[in-house]
């Protein structure tokens, strides 16, 4: 079975979330900070903070020529800092060797610092209309559900890039949008636990028709945040953003006092991932104040 690209694509004309990345306008430049930011943060956390960077850093050497501590503590609390980073490096790399520009060859972007297979693909469709297959969690789980008629979407593979592209229409600025399109669908309405088939644009889907069978074998279970030596390292980090020069040990310690082990591991794991710097009288900064 297939996914019929008429029905879909005029579902997506009439539902397609208000995105700000999606204006007419926004340079691939942009898009391409839209989606590292989108990479396991929710659209609502995103949205308000890649305004503030689309006005602060408009073009990729705007933000090479601040520091690697400027962006990270712009970045805030959206998680993961080391995307921060290697989009600061990357920022580095096209104001050098692209002429401020960035690349719409899916080759020469996995080139880049911290641009993998999936924003790759992103930015070549999303910035530049490309036919290419672009696939995250939520197109996996659309096309698992309506060709495969599988409850889930499983592990990723190679296989996927190929069971996209055989969906895509020839045509290439349909095929871009039925990209956005197909994400769309399964952000909004092929959701994970509660998918709303009631009110699902496919006039067929293999596992609706198959009268949605359960998902076979265990569950994956829910990661948590509580408790863990990334919630610790988010504590960590916030103090030194706020802080506008290096902290004392005892400023962190303080933050999670009843594990001292898993502090000091969290605080060890932030230096060695270069996020945080320990300067020569033993305090702790953001990475590239550790020289103050």
């Amino acid at each position: 079975m297939t996914i019929d690209a008429d029905s879909l694509l005029d579902w997506y004309a009439d539902n397609a979330r208000d995105l700000p990345w999606r204006q007419p306008g926004v340079s691939a430049w942009q898009i391409l900070m839209s989606e590292i930011m989108l990479q396991q943060t929710p659209v609502a956390r995103v949205a308000p903070i890649w305004q503030e960077w689309v006005q602060r850093w408009p073009v990729p050497s705007k933000m090479a020529a601040s520091s690697q501590a400027d962006v990270l503590r712009a970045w805030g609390k959206l998680g993961y800092p080391r995307r921060a980073m290697r989009l600061h490096e990357c920022a580095g790399v096209l104001a050098r060797e692209h002429d401020d520009k960035v690349p719409s060859d899916v080759d020469t972007l996995l080139s880049l610092p911290g641009i993998g297979d999936y924003t790759a693909r992103a930015v070549a469709c999303f910035a530049y209309g490309q036919r290419v297959p672009v696939v995250d969690t939520n197109v996996r789980r659309v096309v698992a559900r309506a060709v495969h008629a599988q409850a889930d979407q499983g592990s990723p593979s190679r296989r996927d890039l190929v069971d996209v592209e055989a969906l895509l229409p020839p045509n290439q600025a349909r095929a871009a949008t039925f990209s956005a399109a197909l994400m769309e669908l399964g952000a909004t309405v092929c959701v994970a636990r509660t998918p709303a088939c009631d009110r699902c644009p496919l006039p067929h889907c293999s596992w609706h028709e198959a009268g949605r069978p359960a998902l076979l074998g265990e569950k994956r279970k829910t990661q948590k945040f509580e408790g863990t030596d990334r919630q610790v390292r988010g504590k960590l980090m916030a103090v030194l953003r706020e802080s506008s020069e290096p902290v004392h040990r005892p400023r962190l310690d303080i933050v999670w006092p009843q594990d001292p082990g898993q502090r000091d591991r969290a605080l060890d794991s932030l230096l060695v991932d270069g996020l945080v710097e320990q300067t020569v009288d033993g305090r702790f900064a953001l990475a590239g104040e550790g020289d103050r």
